[in-house]
């Protein structure tokens, strides 16, 4: 009768709820898996390629998530529904690890809820969760490098800075932009009286702790020349990302976790650094505005910040658990609620694949609203985190078509070259099914790989003009074309049968690379 009972509070308690609404993420994640012909994103393609040569470092990435990658495909293969499993389940665990951070921070079931439901229906989460990329894992990281510091604040073991540091540095592997957060929680110490950390030895051998695991990937770097700078460079130089004020940057900020849930994280934020129940983790708040100024500063993409935020949402479940508690919040309270799940049912589909691509764009008409555009490229019918879900397969087709058709002896000794780590990666994904061997780019980290076993002799180049490829070729041939009613824009090409290289592929290989 006791442990019912105890099991009847934990549900009251609002741990039965939170634990409803991670069943609901889950699910949603896996009934929208591969509906409607969505398939492999553009970015799993390059980080399955990547799978396959680890290593410390690539241009454009730590090593931590194309190792996670081969582990999923050495353990579960590459099917769409494997390759999404991680980050459906790294989507459940942010729902959970929010509504308990709103309970470590005073909340009740109110506050629990609320925070995990605000997690549930962020677009910004929605895509994040459907896409099997870093951006799945870094809020979970810096979230639970939050919970780590409220402990500190709270004056537990002084010892948690090193598992603060452990979390820090697979951030850092993870993606580099855990730096941001670190730069912000440095600074939001130094400006409290939490400074008091820094007299003490945990705070640095924690340090220790997160450059130690790091180290292998700087080491890396160092030996590189830190090429993800040089890349950074080449994308300011060919304009690729939309350029936003500030105050269109932080718009969209309210606009990725969800227009309804701005209430929330403000409240969170407010509460953190002026409630004086909230003002003992002011360090959270203050690392948020570090964050976001950073962000403005170094012309961050519009969803750098995302895994700042989960934090302040519970920290606003709380908030906004307390200013509800007068008797007008017995109402107020399931009315946010209602209001909150309704809105997010309405908005879900602009960043969930789960409607039908036709459907798509009359939908968001009748909305009014879209996804946000991220970079410049001319889009078609869908939006690009849609559209760059399309064609790959119907690629691949079309080259092994090519392929097919050239002399068994031709055959046997045929490259194919794509222009971008897109191309490359579906090659290289559905290309060995259909008969072609492994593609060479001078894109990104495929450049890195080099030719293979390529001669030049026969290339197939997908993506290029006879002009160009009549200067590296003698013999250009038009082989077929690439389209997608749903596939953006750029991804529509020609294909091009090229013999005989005017000079050695491995003299021409370095002016090859590409980096933009």
């Amino acid at each position: 009768m006791e442990r019912r009972d105890g099991w009847r509070a934990a549900w009251l308690g609002g741990t039965g709820l939170v634990a409803a609404l991670v069943a609901v993420k889950v699910a949603v994640h896996l009934a929208t898996t591969g509906a409607f012909g969505y398939g492999f994103f553009v970015d799993e393609l390059y980080f399955l390629a990547c799978a396959e040569h680890l290593a410390w470092g690539f241009v454009d990435l730590p090593p931590l998530f194309p190792a996670l990658t081969a582990l999923v495909r050495f353990t579960l293969g590459d099917s769409l529904w494997a390759i999404r499993l991680v980050p459906t389940l790294a989507g459940g665990a942010l729902v959970l690890l929010a509504g308990l951070f709103a309970r470590r921070l005073g909340g009740g079931r109110f506050a629990m809820g609320l925070s995990a439901l605000a997690v549930l229906v962020a677009p910004i989460y929605l895509v994040g969760h459907s896409l099997h990329t870093m951006n799945a894992l870094e809020p979970l990281l810096w979230t639970g490098a939050a919970w780590l510091l409220v402990e500190l604040l709270d004056g537990r073991d002084p010892r948690l800075w090193l598992a603060f540091g452990a979390l820090a540095g697979l951030g850092l592997l993870n993606k580099h932009s855990t730096a941001f957060f670190g730069v912000g929680v440095v600074a939001a110490l130094l400006a409290t009286p939490a400074r008091r950390f820094f007299r003490r030895r945990w705070i640095w051998l924690g340090a220790l702790v997160a450059l130690t695991v790091f180290l292998p990937n700087l080491l890396w770097l160092v030996a590189h020349r830190f090429p993800h700078f040089e890349m950074l460079a080449a994308i300011a130089r060919d304009g690729r990302d939309v350029e936003l004020s500030p105050l269109a940057f932080l718009a969209q900020q309210a606009l990725m976790l969800h227009p309804l849930s701005l209430p929330v994280w403000l409240a969170g934020l407010l509460w953190l650094l002026g409630d004086r129940s909230g003002r003992r983790y002011r360090v959270l708040g203050l690392t948020y505005v570090a964050v976001i100024a950073l962000m403005l500063l170094l012309d961050g993409r519009v969803y750098y910040p995302a895994p700042v935020y989960p934090m302040l949402l519970a920290a606003g479940g709380v908030a906004l658990e307390r200013f509800m508690a007068r008797a007008w919040g017995r109402w107020a309270r399931p009315a946010y609620l209602a209001v909150l799940v309704a809105g997010g049912i309405l908005l879900a589909p602009v960043a969930l694949p789960c409607l039908p691509p036709a459907v798509y764009p009359r939908y968001v008409a009748a909305l009014g609203i879209d996804q946000p555009r991220i970079e410049t490229h001319r889009l078609g019918p869908l939006p690009q985190l849609h559209a760059d879900r399309f064609g790959w397969p119907e690629m691949a087709a079309e080259v092994a078509r090519v392929h097919r058709s050239l002399p068994p002896e031709e055959r046997a000794r045929a490259a194919v070259f794509g222009q971008n780590y897109g191309q490359a990666g579906a090659i290289d994904l559905f290309g060995p099914r259909l008969g072609l061997p492994k593609a060479l780019s001078g894109h990104l980290a495929y450049h890195d790989w080099g030719p293979r076993d390529a001669t030049g002799e026969v290339v197939i180049v997908l993506d290029d003009d006879r002009e160009t490829l009549a200067r590296v070729f003698e013999s250009v041939e038009w082989a077929g074309r690439v389209e997608h009613p749903y596939s953006m824009p750029y991804q529509h090409f020609d294909v091009h049968v090229c013999r005989r290289m005017r000079m050695p592929l491995a003299e021409l290989w370095p002016r090859l690379r590409q980096l933009g």
